[in-house]
């Protein structure tokens, strides 16, 4: 739910990169964090395993300016793609504004992404949310490697309400602020 703060005007917004393990969720608030001058980010926050898969969530402040006076602040989220860590994707979802779903476009993570997506429809639910009425985008990540699913094919197995599709490159930043 976005905060608005009169005192020290501030709208805050949070949004919430989900999707299945090693899809590039984390590669993308990297990205961002890499490119965005330092006056307008805050520290990039990672509770990661040993191994660099996120064990809870990234987070990290962006400052994108002012609306009619207020200073526009996203908070960025991502979650654990693994599975077994579901208590802390729905306690991360609390409060969400928007969703970016990461799929991964190779074939054998079809079902991952599949699997995901209906866990971020349940998971919404159980927050009281439904993701037909939340800003949504579903991000296509992984285009620059060999073994990919057609775009037409992903979106029309993981598109859900005309939401923007946005073909992405994580590791390099292709589509990352398209997204």
């Amino acid at each position: 739910m976005t905060f608005i703060n009169y005192a020290s005007r501030e709208i805050n917004c949070k949004i919430v990169y989900y999707g299945p393990g090693l899809c590039g969720k984390t590669t993308n608030l990297q990205y961002i964090f890499d490119s965005t001058a330092p006056a307008s980010k805050g520290k990039l926050i990672s509770l990661a395993t040993e191994t660099d898969r996120t064990l809870f969530f990234d987070f990290m402040p962006l400052e994108l300016g002012t609306v009619r006076g207020f200073k526009t602040r996203f908070h960025l989220y991502t979650v654990p793609g693994q599975v077994f860590y579901d208590a802390s994707r729905k306690l991360i979802l609390k409060g969400v504004d928007g969703v970016v779903f990461v799929a991964d476009s190779q074939e054998e993570r079809m079902d991952a992404n599949i699997e995901s997506l209906y866990n971020l429809e349940e998971n919404l639910r159980t927050q009281g949310y439904d993701l037909m009425n939340l800003p949504y985008v579903l991000q296509l990540n992984k285009r620059d490697l060999p073994n990919i699913v057609p775009t037409a094919d992903l979106s029309s197995e993981l598109h859900r309400k005309g939401e923007p599709v946005v073909e992405a490159v994580a590791s390099t930043g292709v589509g990352v602020f398209d997204t």
